[in-house]
């Protein structure tokens, strides 16, 4: 199996593994559509189109290898789209949007009985998720959303009591919460696995390490990589991260990094501290503070807002142990300090991409119908590249059906991000920002207007915050 493992998800799930890598592209070849990108995005699609049309072929190339990407080192939340609901109905209308998060919704049986059917034990645990406020200024940061919500008569979160909250989370710190029962927590990189055992079982050639080192956009496009060429009728981007190395993607996708940690195995005192219930824990932070138990008592916990790729070159350092371990280790023991003495025994980063909206993208590359790409989670993944695979397979079949007639699919975000060097300037100058206007919070100050003017250029999180209204 592959040696380098950089998460400790990606280590647990091919250690079960018995098969071998897919062999890299070695000659040229013909395609129906290729795939460029092995994770959730370009397997979902791969399946979806084997599904609707099983004798169409389709071939999918990863420049390492299926999984080695965000999909094998996330989280694990399967997510739904309740919490984008306000921005969805921005770009959507409102209508439309109650219909995305409902299809959100229904995700999570989806996943749930593909993973059944088709035996992947990717630890699936339909448990919820709880929204937090991490301090009193963050209290009623999910107030805009739900009262959009309220209002197309849709509510799925319940608002919890100041005792409600600190019980649930078990947490004394915590300043409040809602809980979204519509929510799950999986092994990512097991899922991401199972899935390319499924795409192989249903006929899609998969060619791992195998880099894209040109796409030739002609009347059929052609992928070019260092050994062979396939030429194919269409062709998916489902690049992630890696889009905002395409000129095209610079300034409407921006490449953070995620610093993830997991703890030993205390399987015993999670009860104790409130966190036997198995829940998926996110705050209210423009860097989103999140965290959740493992199926053998470890926790994961990550925080967004690493370092920055310039010129969108996902480099080394988006591949290595995580470098604010102090930073984050610190949030997690304010939460919980009777777990001061759990040892970190595995840390890690991962590629996050932001939007200008905050909402993913999908279309059909400027002047060129037959390249499509689907990118831009935002850190919640898990769930909607699902239905991005459906967007996109719609789209590569040319069906007009509703799939591909979301107002997402090529529509345009109405702002930017500035070219470098600015951007990656400015991205640095707005992080640092954001850090001191959350301590001053954590610690009950209030910021300085320059931090809270300077925090408010940052892309949409899970929703505007109070400054932001």
């Amino acid at each position: 199996m592959p040696v380098s493992a950089p998460s400790y998800w990606l280590e647990e799930a091919l250690k079960s593994e018995q098969g071998e890598p897919c062999p890299p592209l070695s000659h040229d070849r013909q395609a129906d559509v290729c795939i460029v990108g092995g994770g959730y995005t370009g397997l979902w699609t791969a399946l979806r189109l084997k599904s609707l049309e099983p004798s169409l072929d389709v071939a999918l190339i990863d420049a390492h290898y299926c999984g080695y990407g965000a999909s094998g080192r996330n989280a694990g939340f399967l997510l739904t789209w309740n919490a984008k609901f306000p921005l969805l109905a921005e770009y959507c209308g409102a209508q439309e949007a109650l219909r995305l998060v409902r299809e959100s919704r229904a995700v999570l049986g989806e996943v749930e009985s593909f993973c059944q059917a088709h035996a992947i034990d990717c630890q699936f645990r339909r448990t919820g998720w709880l929204w937090t406020a991490a301090n009193a200024a963050q209290r009623d940061a999910w107030r805009p959303t739900l009262d959009a919500l309220d209002k197309v008569g849709d509510q799925p979160f319940t608002v919890l009591t100041a005792e409600e909250a600190v019980r649930r989370s078990g947490s004394p710190s915590v300043a409040g919460a809602v809980f979204d029962p519509t929510a799950a927590i999986l092994q990512p990189a097991m899922l991401a696995r199972g899935l390319r055992r499924a795409a192989l079982a249903a006929g899609v050639r998969i060619y791992e390490n195998t880099r894209m080192l040109a796409l030739e956009r002609g009347r059929p496009p052609r992928v070019r990589t260092a050994r062979g060429t396939i030429t194919a009728k269409k062709v998916v981007l489902g690049l992630n991260a890696w889009a905002s190395e395409m000129p095209e993607f610079r300034r409407t996708v921006i490449c953070v990094a995620s610093d993830q940690h997991m703890t030993a195995p205390i399987p015993d005192r999670l009860a104790s501290v409130g966190l036997g219930q198995g829940l998926a824990f996110s705050d209210s932070r423009l860097l989103v503070f999140g965290y959740r138990t493992t199926v053998d008592g470890r926790i994961n916990f990550s925080k967004g807002g690493g370092d920055f790729a310039f010129a969108g070159r996902v480099g080394s350092g988006f591949h290595e142990a995580a470098t604010r371990t102090g930073e984050v280790v610190e949030v997690f023991h304010r939460l919980y300090p009777s777990l001061k003495d759990v040892p970190i025994v595995e840390s890690w980063r991962g590629p996050v991409t932001r939007t200008p909206h905050g909402l993913p993208m999908f279309g059909h590359s400027k002047g060129h119908p037959d390249i499509l790409y689907g990118h831009g989670y935002c850190g919640n993944g898990v769930g909607p590249s699902f239905i991005g695979g459906r967007i996109l397979a719609s789209l590569a079949l040319e069906r007009s059906d509703e799939w591909s007639s979301i107002p997402l699919v090529n529509a345009r975000p109405k702002m930017r991000f500035p070219p470098e060097p600015f951007r990656y300037v400015g991205a640095y100058a707005v992080r640092a920002a954001i850090r001191r206007k959350e301590r001053a919070e954590d610690e009950g100050r209030v910021p300085r207007r320059i931090d809270t003017w300077l925090a408010g250029l940052a892309p949409a999180g899970l929703t505007p915050t109070n400054d932001e209204k």
